[in-house]
C-alpha cells in the first residue's frame, strides 16, 4: 500500500473526520472559527464536493498508511488558486510530500501560478522560499498570512 493516498471527499465519512478538523494543534493554523459538528462538517464537506467539482480545482481527503490524515487541494481565492494542506499533528512532516503532489495537480489542471497563504502562527518554510517567485505578507479574513507565489512549468 502507498505511504500517502489521495481519495475524493464523497469516500470520507463525516465522523473520521470531525476530530481532525477539531484538533486544537490543527486550529492554531486555521482562521478562527466555530468548532465542527457533526452537521456543521458535513455542510463544509458539501462544500468541500463543490469546489472540487469547479474547473481549476481539486480537493482531496489524505490517507497515510491507511488512516485519514486530513485534508488537502487546489482551490480559488480571490487572486487566483491557493494550495491547502491540513493535517492532524500526528501527521506533520508529510506536507513536503502532499505539495509535490498538489503542483503535479497543479500542472495538469493548466495553472501557471498557484499561492500557498500560512497563517501568521507558522514558521516560514525555506523549501517554500525557494519554490516561490516572491513571497509576501498579505492581509485576510483580518489575519496576517505569509503567500508564496509558486510558478508552475
Amino acid at each position: 500500500m502507498p505511504d500517502i493516498v489521495f481519495e475524493s471527499f464523497a469516500t470520507v465519512k463525516p465522523e473520521m473526520l470531525l476530530p481532525i478538523v477539531n484538533e486544537q494543534a490543527v486550529r492554531t493554523h486555521l482562521i478562527e472559527h466555530a468548532r465542527f459538528t457533526e452537521q456543521s462538517v458535513k455542510d463544509w464537506i458539501a462544500e468541500k464536493l463543490e469546489v472540487d467539482a469547479s474547473a481549476g480545482c481539486r480537493v482531496r481527503a489524505v490517507y497515510i498508511k491507511g488512516v485519514l490524515a486530513g485534508w488537502c487541494g487546489i482551490q480559488r481565492d480571490e487572486n487566483g488558486f491557493e494550495l491547502a494542506i491540513v493535517l492532524s499533528q500526528s501527521f506533520w512532516g508529510n506536507g513536503v510530500a502532499i505539495c509535490k503532489t498538489l503542483l503535479f495537480w497543479a500542472k495538469e489542471l493548466g495553472h501557471k501560478e498557484v499561492l500557498f497563504h500560512l497563517l501568521e502562527s507558522r514558521p516560514e518554510y525555506k523549501a517554500l522560499r525557494k519554490l516561490a517567485t516572491k513571497v509576501e505578507t498579505s492581509q485576510l479574513l483580518g489575519r496576517s498570512f505569509t503567500t508564496y507565489y509558486i510558478a508552475i512549468d
